[in-house]
């Protein structure tokens, strides 16, 4: 995939932007606050239609502006693709229209036109961090791989909600407590037999990735740990099990007046050499499986998709050293796009590529710099 053009108006601190990046790697200098990011930021809401940082989605919009608009040209291989959000101020909070070549889509549709990488500081808290973030991350990886399992989310997590609300509620009617975990069961099943399959192709890749990079020994592991634990992963094993579960917490669900089994209690481990890397594992260590993840998430995005999606890298490569930088660079030369932020062009040793500056939301021509192209 490259993008052709992007068009941004009252998005963040641009006001307004019509912009042509070149292909192969776009690097984006600057000091901060001036709006490296919020371009990032805005090629990934077209991609999974949420920002990667906001807090509320009314951040997004230009102070003093009602609405903001992010729209992009992008070529795939079955041909452009006109992609936009319109984000409307609503009181406090914002709304959000997604249009796809000029008629407007609902979420679901908008997913998986535009598919992208992003790689931020944050990431970098993946293997020690809580649960949620690794699950967010599995959501987001596969809801641009498959549409299906966005909606299966979706509608697990409404239900979710519901049963929630129903445990807190002074009186709980049993029967329809029984319905919705009957209902959990079903859709929470292929929730997570989609996550156990995705996980052992990440780990494979993930572990190929990391072994040319610093070699075989010690293996980097992933290990889902779904909820409740299963024996088999078929659907039908995996309901079963869930159903089973979900029984056996019965009594302590109501007396915590929440739901305590499912895909949204799930985890993912890292291990190196079979240890849990969370714990034993150095700075080091962790920051290296991070980057095999995010390049084992890019190949296998790219497989479903049938072409390479977009790379996303947000001043990433100052948080990491030397070597780890240089192996990850390398790995992305070749793409057909690729965009970087950076402050400080020496202290990263960015790729060649095209170099733009960025100042008060403006993008200026592009630069040479010493050992780049332009």
């Amino acid at each position: 995939m490259r993008v052709k053009l992007l068009e941004l108006a009252n998005f963040r601190n641009y006001a307004a932007l019509r912009f042509e990046p070149a292909g192969g790697v776009c690097i984006f200098l600057g000091p901060n606050a001036q709006g490296k990011s919020n371009l990032l930021e805005a090629l990934s809401l077209l991609s999974t239609g949420k920002s990667f940082r906001a807090a509320r989605e009314a951040d997004l919009v230009r102070s003093g502006a009602p609405l903001a608009r992010v729209a992009a040209r992008v070529a795939t291989k079955a041909g452009d693709v006109n992609a936009a959000c319109i984000i409307t101020r609503v009181g406090e909070g914002a709304r959000k229209r997604f249009i796809r070549n000029g008629r407007s889509v609902a979420y679901s549709q908008f997913l998986g036109g535009i598919v992208a990488v992003t790689f931020m500081p944050f990431d970098l808290q993946l293997v020690s961090g809580p649960p949620s973030l690794r699950r967010r991350f599995l959501n987001a990886a596969l809801s641009q791989c498959d549409r299906q399992y966005y909606r299966r989310h979706a509608a697990y997590l409404q239900i979710l909600m519901q049963k929630n609300a129903l445990l807190k509620a002074p009186s709980i009617e049993r029967g329809l407590l029984a319905t919705y975990n009957d209902q959990l069961a079903t859709i929470g099943a292929a929730i997570i037999a989609a996550r156990a399959a995705y996980v052992r192709k990440l780990a494979a890749e993930a572990a190929a990735v990391q072994a040319r990079w610093v070699g075989a020994v010690p293996e980097l592991g992933l290990s889902y740990q779904p909820s409740p634990a299963v024996a088999a992963e078929t659907p039908d094993a995996i309901a079963a099990a869930y159903r089973d579960g979900l029984q056996s917490s019965m009594t302590a669900e109501l007396a915590r007046r929440m739901a305590l089994v499912g895909p949204h209690r799930d985890d993912l481990v890292f291990s190196l050499g079979g240890t849990p890397l969370a714990r034993f594992g150095s700075q080091g260590q962790q920051r290296t499986a991070v980057l095999a993840l995010k390049a084992a998430e890019y190949a296998l995005l790219a497989q479903a998709a049938g072409e390479p999606p977009l790379l996303l890298l947000d001043d990433v490569l100052s948080e990491l050293d030397e070597e780890r930088r240089s192996a990850f660079l390398s790995s992305i030369r070749e793409l057909e796009q690729a965009f970087i932020t950076a402050t400080d062009l020496p202290a990263v040793m960015l790729p060649h590529g095209t170099t733009y500056r960025i100042r008060e939301g403006t993008i200026e021509a592009p630069v040479a710099q010493p050992g780049l192209g332009a």
